[in-house]
């Protein structure tokens, strides 16, 4: 049986949006806890990678980690790499905390899209390659970009030949669905 570890950026410095936004709330759920909603029917475990300052702030019930030392700070790939060096799965569904609507049905639905290597979702021609389902194969790529400094997400999908899934294909919503709050008036405008 195939095992798929989830995992919740929730590690960036949230600079336009003042806090972080694993914190923020959308009803009286926080971030984090959506992105764990939509991870974990789908997920035999789901791991919140997130900045050390903010570790002591998840329940003791969350799976809360920080990027490996020889990679921290190097954005959203560290944060990948981590997990995959810390959990050993076949695949691994990547939800950034801060796009609180992608709920579990559209991840299920992206993963039963994934056949191997790389899924991510576009949509409405906007590319989220952050949601995305990777195999445990693509490990060795992440680490030779981070060691050569190249930070980008979409060089790695573009190299892995990643398959991009139609957002409406996952949801009958997919404006909503895949908003990426960064500011927090962007809920009040989406």
């Amino acid at each position: 049986m195939t095992r798929t570890v989830g995992i919740i950026l929730a590690g960036g410095l949230s600079q336009r949006f003042g806090s972080p936004k694993a914190f923020a709330k959308l009803g009286e759920q926080y971030f984090y806890e959506r992105a764990m909603d939509a991870l974990v029917p789908c997920c035999a475990e789901v791991f919140v990678v997130t900045r050390l300052e903010h570790m002591q702030c998840f329940p003791s019930s969350v799976n809360v980690m920080t990027d490996s030392i020889r990679y921290a700070g190097l954005g959203p790939l560290a944060g990948i790499l981590s997990v995959m060096e810390f959990v050993e799965a076949d695949r691994y569904a990547v939800l950034p905390c801060d796009m609180p609507f992608v709920d579990s049905r559209a991840m299920s639905k992206l993963l039963e899209h994934h056949d191997k290597g790389l899924t991510a979702v576009v949509s409405d021609g906007r590319y989220h390659p952050l949601v995305s389902i990777w195999d445990r194969k693509l490990m060795g790529a992440v680490r030779e970009a981070l060691e050569n400094d190249q930070l980008r997400v979409m060089k790695i999908l573009a190299q892995s030949n990643a398959v991009w899934v139609d957002g409406s294909t996952l949801t009958d919503d997919e404006k909503r669905m895949f908003m990426n709050v960064n500011t927090p008036g962007a809920l009040e405008r989406g």
